[in-house]
């Protein structure tokens, strides 16, 4: 964790990522993600990007801000581990070749199947934004959804949320950025 605080430049410049495994993967969602990132890279000068691992979502946008890293190359990736609070060496190695840093928040310790929750709510802790994909339509019907429950998380916390896809239906339509 020592490591992560030199990457680590404090809420206002961080946005964390968040949502659903399966997601409806368009044209659209894609230009409209680029547009979010870019806009909070120039104008809210976001240089730190929290991401989380099971999700198709996070992939998504894992790759869309490696390729504005290309235009941006101060931004930083930093993966958030749900699991595995000590890693190896050559885990690590490999880690850092995808990100620029990775931790794994000590609150989370012995949370057990709560452990993603846990992280998510971590990387909301740590950041200003979050850039969510959550679709009341097609979240699960036999447990509450992990990423509802950290969305829920995000607004309690009053944080600057980007809610994917965009649909006016959704209750989380108000916290919607332009």
């Amino acid at each position: 964790n020592n490591r992560y605080r030199t990457f680590f430049n404090g809420l206002n410049n961080t946005c964390c990522v968040f949502g659903h495994r399966i997601i409806n993967e368009t044209v659209e969602l894609r230009t409209k993600l680029i547009k979010t990132i870019e806009r909070l890279i120039t104008k809210e000068n976001v240089d730190t990007f929290l991401f989380g691992s099971k999700s198709r979502f996070n992939s998504l946008c894992y790759e869309l801000v490696t390729n504005l890293k290309e235009k941006y190359p101060h931004i930083k990736r930093i993966y958030v581990r749900a699991e595995f609070p000590v890693i190896n060496d050559d885990y690590k190695a490999y880690l850092l070749e995808l990100y620029e840093d990775t931790f794994y928040p000590e609150k989370i310790k012995g949370s057990g199947r709560a452990a993603y929750v846990e992280r998510n709510y971590e990387m909301i802790n740590k950041s200003k934004y979050c850039i969510v994909y959550y679709d009341e339509a097609n979240a699960p019907t036999t447990r509450k959804s992990g990423t509802r429950i950290a969305l829920d998380y995000a607004v309690k916390q009053k944080r600057n949320i980007y809610v994917y896809p965009e649909k006016e239906s959704s209750r989380y339509s108000n916290l919607i950025e332009k």
